[in-house]
């Protein structure tokens, strides 16, 4: 039976995180806010340190670093705590302290759990240590993954990439940029495949960076490939176009990597929560959980309403992480979980925003600040509206043909 209680081998890795959040990450949250596109030279010492800690444990530093399925998980009867519960938990920690500053932590992009997910060991190998972002979106294929344009085709002993991405999280920062690309476009989903492209290599142009919203402290690029040649091997996974399994290997990436971005909602939301209540008991209004809501005050009450959305939001995220430690298919609990910490964490964020009232718009505090880095949350690894159409298809049974 799973227990959603925070495992307690896992606590002082927990409380690492927090550390971190709290002393380094809070504290120039919003400098690089304002410096938008300027690197935050702070986290290099804190990457190495995560790094020193990643080696000297079995569970991990306070990072994001990719995780991946166990081939040895739990037997019958038995539970497993691995590598995607200890992420999901350092994530939201870290996240209570800074979601783009995490996004833009050295070695910990969602191109390293791309590649954690699906490459061989001798690809792990190779690119270990290495920071690594996830090239997906294309100006005509955003929420929908298997409308990709990108083509690679095989030339000898090289792949040859050409097409946009656009919305690449560090990609002007990164060693390495994963990049989602279809091998015959004539045999649809099946045919995509991931890549490891160097960031210097010349087929790889960057076009711009864009001004955000929110999470300003990441920097967000777009990518033009043009005749971008990358050996043979680069090809993440299998190589074969297996038309009957469809787009499932390029869906056990999202599957890894969807509970992560959760997991950013669910620290984000936390730290919106955390501060209005504060900012609600220093004006008199108590909050009182042992007592029915409608008997509290307005603002007691709306308070009362986001945190039971909140609960629901983290419960759906450790749930999606510890299934994927005990090899348990996930896809449905992954979207589930991206879904509703997205719309949650908007929630929780704009609704704190309101309780708080000019304090929560001021730029003198950060709940102004968590409520733009909340949207993002809600879109990239797939929109609210794609989680749902894919929750929908598991539940009735249909396919991607019969259910758009």
């Amino acid at each position: 039976m799973i227990n959603l209680e925070t495992p307690k081998k896992f606590r002082p890795l927990v409380d690492q995180a927090n550390q971190v959040a709290k002393e380094v990450l809070r504290p120039i949250s919003r400098k690089y806010d304002l410096a938008e596109h300027t690197y935050p030279k702070e986290l290099d010492m804190l990457a190495a340190l995560i790094d020193g800690m990643n080696e000297g444990s079995d569970i991990g530093g306070a990072g994001a670093a990719g995780v991946r399925r166990s081939a040895d998980a739990a037997g019958a009867g038995e539970n497993r705590n691995g590598s995607n519960l200890s992420t999901v938990l350092s994530i939201i920690e870290m996240c209570w302290g800074d979601v783009g500053l995490l996004l833009t932590m050295p070695r910990q992009g969602l191109g390293n759990s791309a590649i954690a997910s699906v490459a061989t060991e001798e690809q792990l190998q190779r690119y270990g240590g290495r920071w690594a972002a996830m090239a997906i979106t294309e100006p005509e294929a955003g929420s929908d993954s298997a409308a990709i344009r990108t083509t690679a085709e095989l030339d000898g002993e090289e792949y040859v990439l050409n097409g946009e991405k656009i919305f690449v999280t560090s990609g002007e920062r990164a060693d390495l940029v994963v990049v989602w690309a279809s091998l015959d476009r004539s045999k649809g989903r099946a045919a995509i495949k991931s890549f490891i492209v160097e960031r210097d290599n010349p087929g790889l142009k960057l076009e711009r960076l864009e001004h955000k919203l929110g999470i300003r402290a990441s920097d967000t690029a777009n990518f033009r490939l043009e005749n971008c040649r990358v050996p043979k091997d680069a090809l993440l996974g299998n190589p074969t176009i297996d038309v009957k399994q469809g787009f499932a290997g390029a869906m056990q990436t999202f599957d890894n990597t969807r509970p992560l971005v959760a997991a950013m909602a669910v620290g984000v939301g936390r730290a919106a929560l955390e501060e209005t209540r504060s900012r609600l008991a220093n004006a008199g209004i108590e909050i009182d959980d042992a007592v029915p809501a409608l008997c509290q005050h307005a603002a007691a009450a709306r308070f009362l309403e986001l945190e039971a959305d909140w609960e629901a939001a983290r419960l759906l995220t450790m749930q999606a992480a510890w299934m994927a430690d005990n090899s348990k298919p996930n896809s449905l609990q992954a979207s589930m979980a991206k879904a509703k910490a997205g719309r949650t964490c908007v929630d929780v964020t704009l609704g704190c925003v309101e309780l708080c009232g000019s304090v929560g718009y001021a730029e003198n505090e950060l709940l102004e600040k968590w409520a733009r880095d909340a949207k993002i949350l809600d879109i990239f690894e797939g929109t609210q509206q794609i989680q749902l159409l894919i929750v929908a298809r598991q539940l009735l049974g249909k396919s991607s043909a019969e259910l758009r």
